[in-house]
């Protein structure tokens, strides 16, 4: 028996942090992750290789094949082996749980060769992330935003989409500090402080200001989680119609007209750390290959 799956799935930037109070928006840029899953005759055995990052936790791939193989009832007849590669920076704000959650369980689908409709494929990963504790909210913005692509906007406590749009393919660049924060560990009370702006920066963002509302979402949640605000403000000065932290950070995106890439890069290149260079992503996150054996 040798049933094999692969998927895809792409990463994001935060919009509006979900965290203060459910609303959460997000915007899917081209990094991604992509899952190999091998279906094994071992029922309860699921092994796990991150190979972009061996030494990170692999308990999110072990609860995302569990959760689907559950599923379709299929759990006590197959085992896994899952290797993962992914260009998104893991503890950074940049949904790289959203999206190997989202191409894991799409690979096992594959590998099952199982038709599922998208919802119910982001909801298995949101709750596998749950479960592995590797989210505060389960995400649903994120991985709504990774799956489908584009920006969608969110009430994660409900698990429903309010509005997805297709945003003009502007650049993106972020910022990527060495150290990393895992969300799961962030100061959630203090972050609820905000909550009334936060919702009304929601609703900005729904009625169509998302650069504005992104902007000053990534201020104040830097204000709140001790993050310098200048680099934000430098990314303006330079051009960015929008920019902001990324989630609980630390990373920093900017999204930027063509024109002005060259000046965001030279007013970023002062900070130590990584600079990623993007665009943002339309495509739908989806399967490479079909079952063989």
């Amino acid at each position: 028996m040798n049933r094999l799956g692969r998927a895809v799935a792409y990463g994001a930037v935060t919009v509006i942090n979900a965290i203060s109070c459910g609303l959460g928006a997000a915007l899917s840029v081209k990094l991604r992750t992509e899952a190999t899953v091998r279906l094994t005759n071992k029922p309860g055995r699921v092994e796990g290789r991150i190979l972009s990052d061996p030494e990170e936790s692999t308990i999110l791939i072990e609860k995302t094949v569990t959760h689907v193989l559950r599923y379709f009832d299929a759990e006590k007849k197959y085992g896994a082996y899952v290797e993962t590669w992914s260009n998104i920076p893991i503890a950074r704000g940049l949904k790289s749980s959203s999206a190997a959650a989202n191409a894991i369980a799409l690979a096992v689908c594959d590998a099952l060769d199982e038709e599922i409709d998208d919802l119910t494929v982001v909801n298995l990963g949101v709750d596998a992330a749950i479960e592995a504790g590797v989210t505060i909210t389960g995400a649903f913005d994120d991985a709504s935003a990774s799956y489908f692509g584009g920006l969608t906007m969110t009430d994660n406590r409900e698990r429903k989409i309010l509005k997805h749009i297709h945003v003009e393919e502007y650049p993106v660049l972020i910022y990527v500090p060495q150290e990393k924060a895992y969300t799961a560990k962030s100061n959630v009370e203090r972050m609820r402080i905000i909550a009334d702006e936060v919702r009304a920066l929601h609703k900005m963002a729904r009625s169509g200001d998302y650069w504005q509302a992104m902007t000053l979402n990534g201020i104040i949640y830097s204000e709140v989680l001790g993050y310098d605000v200048e680099i934000i403000i430098r990314a303006l000065e330079a051009g960015a119609v929008a920019s902001g932290l990324s989630g609980t950070g630390p990373a920093v995106a900017a999204v930027v007209p063509e024109d002005y890439v060259e000046k965001v890069r030279d007013a970023w290149r002062r900070y130590p750390g990584n600079l990623i260079e993007t665009r943002i992503n339309l495509e739908k996150a989806h399967a490479q290959g079909e079952s063989v054996g």
